[in-house]
């Protein structure tokens, strides 16, 4: 039997061109680069600039079911889409978010895609890359220091240490952290308060980076976020603290969009990286937008399931920077509707013709959800060599009675050559239909009742609740002005309700708010429903015990 080749073998037998001809592709001189080693680099500020009013490319989002221990291959899709629309004769970019440290370390493994699409280089992509989330850390903990020495020394802002809601960040698993108590060891060293780390893509500073389209905006961002309350329980800004200037200081290069390239040295962007489960989701806007500026087809995803990546990229992203998407990829595999339809994960491989049957409940729900938005949709099932004809004539069958195209990719085997039948259908999607896109809700509809449409209308939930404490948080937030922003919904990604074990598409649940969180900065409310943590915790088994250096001091074990 042939051996299967691990992702990461495959990215280290890659033939990588020099960045500077995956820059030439896109029309970039090399002078509009900023070098990272060789087959990596930044766009400097001048080039972004001088794109201007130059028209902008169809942008394509690519989503996915409701997430299994099965897999689905959003990544991998997305690449493969863009490698197969440059193998149809298309100019096509892929946007992608960068990898984080915790998931890379716990469960998940590398975040660059799979098999035979894949952006590289991919350990350099999931371990530290251009250094961008460290420069965010930095910036998020540089005002936390500053928030800790300004209430040391005459605390002018009159700062309520029992409201601060500003904790530190760090990009790693560690629920050890996420309750800790600062300032012991006597009166030189601070003064005592309870805190706590969230993971570094869950920072505002974060959301701030990804949503801003210029650096000017990006430091006006960070001004406006709210630090706490002062003991007349009013919101104190990161502008009153004057920390604006210096944390975009140290932002300053990491805003500038990072370009790799796929197997197939297509050039690719990846900037920025807050999760979809706890923050929204998306690559950074300045990414996305400058693709747009020099390309025809843009192909970016959002984070797990349509529920929350999907539904944040319309209602979050493209309501911020005015984007317009034209269609949207949705992602299932025959295995993750198996799990859906009740199969256990060891007894995937045998065909089950009634569990994808009953898993498409899932993909069903996900599809009628995005069609609320007004965007076309299509249905891409990423191929595995276990699946059946079978298996996929009945999703086929299902996403028909749905009204949608149903597409079998084979990318992760073959490439763009393997997703040419898609990028086709894509195309094709395009030239025939237009998109009416709409987000939800409108901006006016009151907070709660924005987290109650969304619960009911994606989520396919019966209520929202919450204690008093909570709703009377909505209500300050609109006497504050800050009603008219959108909810980030913050929840489980394995499931439509708050319980991670309800799989399929389940119906009747209520949706509980356990907290919320203004993020005036990013412009948007957070929403923490159920157990969801924003500082996750390793699992039983992690990932990162089974990494290493090889004695060529190459990386082993990673995804």
């Amino acid at each position: 039997m042939t051996k299967v080749r691990s992702d990461l073998e495959i990215a280290q037998d890659a033939s990588l061109e020099p960045i500077a001809a995956i820059g030439a592709k896109l029309g970039i001189k090399q002078e509009s680069l900023i070098p990272y080693g060789h087959d990596k680099a930044k766009l400097n500020y001048e080039f972004l600039e001088s794109l201007g009013d130059k028209p902008d490319g169809k942008l394509i989002l690519v989503t996915a079911i409701s997430p299994t221990p099965a897999g689905e291959g959003k990544t991998t899709t997305t690449v493969g889409l863009g490698d197969g629309l440059n193998h149809i004769g298309k100019k096509a970019l892929v946007c992608l978010r960068e990898p984080s440290l915790g998931p890379c370390f716990g469960m998940k493994g590398g975040a660059a895609g799979g098999g035979y699409a894949q952006v590289v280089p991919m350990t350099d992509i999931n371990l530290h890359f251009t250094g961008d989330f460290h420069a965010i850390g930095a910036a998020h903990n540089l005002l936390s220091a500053l928030i800790d020495n300004h209430m040391y020394w005459d605390n002018k802002l009159n700062i309520d240490q029992r409201r601060l809601s500003w904790k530190r960040v760090v990009d790693m698993n560690d629920r050890a952290l996420r309750h800790i108590t600062v300032g012991l060891g006597g009166p030189t060293n601070g003064i005592p308060r309870e805190d706590g780390f969230d993971i570094t893509v869950a920072s505002e500073v974060m959301a701030c980076f990804c949503l801003a389209t210029s650096l000017n905006d990006l430091q006006n961002r960070i001004g406006n976020i709210v630090l706490g309350y002062n003991r007349d329980k009013e919101p104190v800004l990161v502008s009153e603290l004057g920390a604006q200037g210096a944390m975009t200081a140290l932002l300053r290069d990491a805003f500038q969009p990072n370009m790799v390239q796929t197997l197939e040295n297509n050039p690719a962007f990846m900037h920025g990286g807050p999760f979809a489960n706890i923050a929204h989701g998306c690559n950074s806007v300045m990414a996305t937008q400058t693709a747009l500026k020099l390309s025809d087809y843009v192909i970016t995803e959002a984070g797990f399931g349509a529920d929350l990546g999907a539904e944040k990229f319309f209602d979050i992203k493209c309501r911020k920077a005015g984007l317009k998407p034209d269609a949207t990829v949705l992602v299932a595999t025959t295995k993750a509707l198996k799990m859906h339809g009740g199969v256990a994960k060891p007894d995937l491989n045998a065909e089950n013709v009634d569990a994808v049957i009953k898993g498409c409940e899932n993909l069903g729900r996900h599809i009628e959800n995005l069609k609320k938005f007004g965007v076309p949709v299509t249905v891409a099932i990423n191929h595995f060599i276990t699946d059946t004809e079978v298996e996929h004539k009945v999703i086929n069958d299902f996403c028909e009675t749905h009204g949608v195209k149903c597409t079998v990719s084979s990318h992760w085997e073959f490439g763009g050559k393997g997703a040419a039948k898609l990028a086709e259908v894509v195309v094709d999607l395009l030239d025939t239909t237009t998109s009416q896109f709409a987000p939800l809700y409108a901006d006016n509809m009151p907070l709660w009742d924005k987290v109650h449409h969304i619960a009911t209308s994606i989520y396919g939930a019966d209520d929202v609740v919450a204690d008093q404490k909570v709703r009377d948080q909505f209500k300050q937030y609109e006497e504050q002005g800050f009603g008219h922003y959108p909810i980030c919904m913050a929840k489980t990604q394995y499931s439509f309700s708050t319980d991670p074990t309800l799989m399929g598409a389940p119906k009747g649940h209520v949706i509980p708010v356990r907290e919320v969180r203004l993020s005036a900065g990013a412009e948007f409310i957070v929403v923490v429903c159920g157990a969801v943590m924003t500082m996750p915790g390793l699992p039983r088994v992690p990932a990162a015990g089974a990494m290493c250096v090889n004695a060529d001091k190459q990386i082993e074990g990673l995804f």
